[in-house]
C-alpha cells in the first residue's frame, strides 16, 4: 500500500490593526486555520503583529517578516490572513524566503478543489486569473516558489507562464462562456417562473448546513460534508411545503468574511440565483460562538450583490446547544440533522406564500373531464363530487392556475 504524501507546513500571520479587539483576530485566525486544514496543509504556528495601519511595502513591517522568516522552514508556506498587493506579496517572498499567500489565494485553491461542474471550474479559473494577472511580473520569483501546489492549484496553474496578453485572451473567453450560462440559466429560471412556483433560495456562512438543510427538506441525494465551501453550484429541487402547494428550493455556495471580490464577480452568474429567488432562508449555525458575526458577514455579502429579497433567518444545528434559542416573528431554529421543527420552518415558509392562494370552485362537464387533472396537479384539492353533466372540485390554487382554469370557474 502506498504511503501518504506528508503534508507541506504553513505558518499563519495575521495583523491587528488598533480597531480590532484580540477575540476578532483570534477568531479570523482560527479559521483561516481550518481553511489551510481544507486545503491540505499542516499548520504549525501563527504569528499576530500589531500595527496601527498596514505597512505599505511589506504589510507587517520588514523587522517582523525577517523574524518569522528565521522562524520558517524552506518547504513551509506562510498564510497571511489578509488581502496583499503584488508587491507586498514579493516582498514578504524574498524578506522570508518561502512562499507566500494571502488569504483570498487560499480560497481560491480550496474552491479549485472542490469545482467539480464545468460552470465551477470556468468560475473558478476566471477568479485565479482575475487574482494573478496583476502579480505576473517578470518571471515571478514569489510566484515560482509556489510551483503546483497550494495556490496555483486547479485550472489557472497552466496559465502562469503565459503572457498577460494570452492571459487576458483567456480571462475575455472565459467571461464569454459565463455570459453564455447566465442567459442559460436566466432562459430556466423563466421555465420555472412560468409555473408560478414560488423560487427559495438557501444563503449562509460556509458550514452552516445548507446543503444539510435541503436534503432532510426535499429528502434528495444531495453532497452534504463537513467541510468549508462543499457547495459549489446551485442545486435545486422541489419542496413540498403543504397538500398540493410547493417551491424550488435552491442551495448556493457558502459566504466567508473577507470573501474575495474576484470570487462574487465570478460565481455572479451562480449567485443570480440569489437575486432572483422570491425568499431567501439565511441558515445561521446557532451552535457557532461566532454566529452573530457569521451572519452579519453574509448580510454584507447580500448587499454588495444587490440581493433586496425578503429573508427569514434560520437558526440550524440548536441540537448542538445546551440553551434554547430565542427566535422573533418568521424566524425558526431547526435542526437539519435531527429533524427538530423542519416542519415549522415549512408552515413558516407556506404562510409567507400563501397569499398567492385562494379558495375556488370549478366545474368540469364530462367532455371536458380531462381537463381536471391540470387542477389535481397543480392545487390542493378540498371537495369532488360527480354530478348528472359533469364534476365540481372545489379547490385552494394560485392565480396562474385561477387564470388556466378561468373558463371553468363558478
Amino acid at each position: 500500500m502506498q504511503q501518504e504524501s506528508a503534508k507541506q507546513n504553513a505558518y499563519l500571520v495575521a495583523l491587528q490593526q488598533s480597531f480590532q479587539r484580540d477575540w476578532e483576530v483570534e477568531e479570523n485566525l482560527l479559521e483561516l486555520k481550518e481553511l489551510a486544514q481544507d486545503a491540505g496543509l499542516n499548520v504549525v504556528d501563527s504569528f499576530v503583529q500589531k500595527r496601527s495601519y498596514p505597512e505599505p511595502g511589506t504589510f507587517i513591517g520588514k523587522g517582523k517578516a525577517l523574524e518569522i522568516g528565521d522562524i520558517v522552514d524552506e518547504d513551509s508556506i506562510v498564510i497571511f490572513d489578509d488581502e496583499l498587493t503584488p508587491a507586498q506579496q514579493g516582498n514578504l517572498s524574498d524578506l522570508m524566503d518561502a512562499p507566500v499567500l494571502d488569504r483570498t489565494q487560499l480560497i481560491l485553491d480550496i474552491f479549485a478543489q472542490r469545482a467539480q461542474s464545468n460552470e465551477g471550474k470556468i468560475q473558478v479559473e476566471l477568479a485565479q486569473l482575475n487574482y494573478l494577472l496583476p502579480r505576473l511580473m517578470g518571471k515571478g520569483k514569489a510566484l515560482s516558489r509556489l510551483g503546483g501546489g497550494i495556490g496555483t492549484r486547479g485550472p489557472g496553474e497552466t496559465k502562469l507562464e503565459t503572457d498577460r496578453r494570452r492571459i487576458r485572451k483567456r480571462i475575455s473567453d472565459l467571461r464569454e462562456e459565463l455570459e453564455k450560462i447566465r442567459q442559460t440559466r436566466g432562459l430556466q429560471r423563466q421555465g420555472r417562473k412560468s409555473t408560478e412556483m414560488p423560487v427559495v433560495a438557501l444563503v449562509g456562512y460556509t458550514n452552516a448546513g445548507k446543503s444539510t438543510l435541503l436534503q432532510a427538506l426535499t429528502g434528495s441525494d444531495v453532497y452534504v460534508a463537513d467541510q468549508l465551501f462543499a457547495t459549489l453550484d446551485p442545486t435545486i429541487r422541489r419542496w413540498d411545503l403543504a397538500p398540493g402547494r410547493w417551491a424550488y428550493l435552491t442551495d448556493t455556495v457558502g459566504f466567508i468574511r473577507k470573501l474575495p471580490h474576484t470570487l462574487v464577480a465570478a460565481f455572479q452568474a451562480t449567485l443570480e440565483e440569489v437575486v432572483y429567488a422570491d425568499l431567501l432562508l439565511h441558515v445561521i449555525d446557532a451552535s457557532h460562538p461566532q454566529s452573530l458575526e457569521q451572519r452579519q458577514a453574509v448580510e454584507e455579502v447580500l448587499k454588495e450583490i444587490g440581493a433586496t429579497v425578503p429573508v427569514i433567518s434560520v437558526y440550524n444545528k440548536v441540537d448542538l446547544v445546551d440553551h434554547p434559542i430565542e427566535v422573533r416573528g418568521p424566524e425558526q431554529a431547526v435542526s437539519a440533522k435531527t429533524g427538530f421543527q423542519l416542519d415549522r420552518l415549512a408552515e413558516a415558509v407556506d404562510a409567507f406564500f400563501a397569499a398567492n392562494y385562494s379558495v375556488r370552485e370549478f366545474f368540469f362537464p364530462f367532455a371536458k373531464l380531462g381537463q381536471a387533472n391540470y387542477l389535481r396537479e397543480n392545487a390542493h384539492i378540498l371537495a369532488e363530487e360527480f354530478g348528472s353533466e359533469g364534476l365540481t372540485i372545489k379547490a385552494e390554487v394560485d392565480q396562474k392556475t385561477a387564470n388556466m382554469l378561468r373558463s371553468f370557474q363558478r
